[in-house]
């Protein structure tokens, strides 16, 4: 049986919460949320000095799959982590702040 993942909706993250955002370069260039800390999915066992420490630790990606396989690996990990339910994609639907590193204006990809 799965094991639940503590989520809440983007619309409802606090505006000061610790974000990690586990999607890929090309998504995370196009824009993200400020502050937020990346590490691709991929590669967060061999960066998890890098996870920001924060109790708890929003995790978000595009659409909130990816990210919630994290938020489960981390809690099993130690860490106190949630999911950013419906990801970047709500984020920006919601009207939430985003940046991007290109010099464009800044979507969700």
């Amino acid at each position: 049986m799965p094991q639940q993942v503590p989520t809440v909706p983007a619309d409802e993250v606090p505006e000061d919460a610790v974000l990690l955002d586990v999607r890929e370069d090309g998504e995370w260039v196009a824009g993200h949320a400020e502050g937020a800390t990346h590490i691709p999915m991929g590669d967060v066992p061999a960066r998890l000095d890098e996870v920001p420490e924060a109790d708890p630790v929003y995790v978000v990606c595009r659409s909130g799959g990816r990210s919630a396989r994290v938020a489960a690996w981390l809690n099993q990990n130690g860490y106190d982590a949630v999911n950013v339910g419906g990801g970047m994609g709500a984020w920006e639907a919601a009207g939430r702040p985003l940046v991007s590193e290109t010099g464009q204006p800044p979507f969700v990809r």
